[in-house]
């Protein structure tokens, strides 16, 4: 624990004072201060001008990564037939419908992405309860619910990252490792604000980014210059 602390109190140290850093600023304070064990997390917090208890003021959509999450992302696909043919050579790791909807009523959920056809939307949708919370619920507005469950599995695999703004008006994600090149690090950044910024919904008022930060899984945040990453 001991030595927990210190690493703790160093990163703290290194970020004392600094605040509304550029991109690549940030990129590189967080590299240079993550010391875990294994290879941290990058991870973006985006507070949103919005109250998402409003329908028109709901954030929510899909952005692929250019330098993908560094994650290994395990796929369910909800098919029947040639379409669960195709979904198991793009690479999902579980494929099936009423034997899958049972086994995730039973407790067992070992997939980070769930894919559905549009026909197997009356068995997935039994199971909203449990997937939602989760938002692991299949969404035609972020390609989940498709025919082209090959193309929707590789991008799954790929790097694509889902967001969805929480009740607190707080949209986050991984971005990448901390063994990422900062480059890459820093375009991946971008292309998450810049998606986040399409997803502007028309019930939003006043300022739509109010604040971005960035972290490593163990380390403190450090807050990021809205208008540097979002390139006004």
């Amino acid at each position: 624990m001991a030595k927990v602390g210190k690493r703790t109190t160093a990163a703290r140290e290194a970020f004392a004072g600094k605040e509304n850093l550029s991109v690549e600023e940030a990129i590189a304070l967080v590299k240079s201060s993550a010391s875990a064990k294994f290879d941290e997390t990058v991870e973006i917090a985006v507070n949103l001008g919005v109250d998402p208890r409003h329908a028109d003021q709901m954030v929510r959509g899909v952005v692929g990564l250019p330098n993908g999450t560094g994650k290994t992302v395990r796929v369910a696909v909800f098919a029947r037939g040639p379409k669960a043919d195709e979904a198991k050579e793009a690479g999902a790791d579980i494929v099936g419908a009423e034997d899958l909807m049972e086994t995730i009523q039973g407790g067992t959920i070992e997939f980070d992405r769930c894919i559905a056809t549009p026909d197997m939307m009356p068995i997935v949708g039994r199971l909203g309860k449990i997937l939602g919370p989760r938002n692991l619920m299949p969404n035609p507005k972020v390609g989940t619910v498709t025919m082209d469950v090959a193309d929707a599995v590789k991008n799954a695999k790929g790097g694509e990252v889902q967001f969805k703004v929480e009740k607190a008006g707080v949209v986050h994600a991984g971005v990448g490792k901390v063994s990422f090149d900062e480059a890459k690090l820093v375009e991946n950044v971008r292309a998450f604000v810049s998606a986040v910024a399409r997803a502007k919904p028309a019930g939003a008022k006043g300022a739509y980014m109010k604040k971005i930060a960035i972290s490593s899984t163990m380390g403190p945040g450090v807050s990021v210059d809205v208008s540097n990453a979002t390139g006004e």
